[in-house]
């Protein structure tokens, strides 16, 4: 089973086992620097003060990069497997940096709390993703800020099952796919439109760091993806300015 019971929900409780070859693979520390530069640009650097929450933490990989450049750094995910590996890699100069076990839907911080929340391409993978919002607004500060990354329902390539279509089919023809495609059931997974993502954040007002970051990457490090001044650069500007509804991901600063 993809998803494990958890009070009563569907919840994948279970990421860390499901997705292991992410663990130690590189990426979250270049998704950690990707993250501190928007944050960095959009608030012009004035970082030292802000009490930061990361949701779905995994094994804690973007905290490690970034926690020292906060004041705090709290950091959940509903995976227990996922917090125990975090606290025990956990660098001991990260005095700031917590974990903790927590699901993204009740979170056990007091309204006002925090200055940042990150929260990286997590909606998908919680059951009821308006409340996950809605507690992200709540713990936030007035005028604090939520970095929020989502893949795009509309892509060819479905990112976590590496399966043409997969999220764009109904839940019944995606659940029969991948259980034929891979030996896995059920397809947890709830990707979202940018329209419906629209919807999802509309508390928030947005400030849309997508086009931003593919016309600079070497700023916003993002050469992983595109080379600054490249003819993919050009090519994927233009195609998002064109079809932004096609985006593969949506970078946007929400602001409380």
């Amino acid at each position: 089973m993809a998803g494990t019971l958890m009070a009563g929900k569907n919840y994948q409780t279970n990421y860390s086992e499901l997705y292991h070859r992410e663990i130690h693979d590189g990426s979250r520390k270049v998704k950690a620097m990707k993250t501190l530069s928007v944050l960095h640009d959009f608030l012009s650097g004035n970082l030292s003060g802000l009490d930061v929450l990361e949701v779905g933490c995994f094994t804690g990989e973007i905290g490690f990069s970034i926690a020292a450049h906060f004041k705090s750094y709290n950091a959940i995910d509903v995976d227990k497997n996922a917090v125990s590996t975090a606290e025990n890699e956990k660098p001991s100069r990260l005095t700031n940096l917590h974990f903790n076990v927590m699901n993204a839907e009740m979170l056990g911080f007091s309204d006002d709390r925090f200055d940042i929340v990150i929260c990286s391409h997590v909606y998908e993978h919680v059951p009821n993703s308006g409340k996950m919002m809605d507690e992200i607004f709540r713990v936030l500060k007035k005028n604090g800020i939520c970095y929020f990354a989502a893949g795009n329902r509309f892509v060819f390539m479905e990112p976590h099952h590496r399966l043409p279509f997969l999220s764009i089919m109904p839940k019944v023809f995606a659940n029969s796919y991948l259980k034929i495609a891979k030996g896995l059931f059920p397809y947890y997974e709830t990707h979202m439109s940018v329209f419906s993502l629209r919807k999802l954040v509309a508390k928030f007002a947005v400030f849309d760091y997508t086009k931003k970051v593919i016309a600079q990457p070497e700023k916003f490090n993002a050469t992983d993806m595109l080379r600054q001044g490249s003819a993919m650069q050009f090519s994927v500007y233009v195609f998002v300015t064109l079809f932004y509804w096609l985006s593969p991901t949506f970078i946007w600063i929400l602001k409380k």
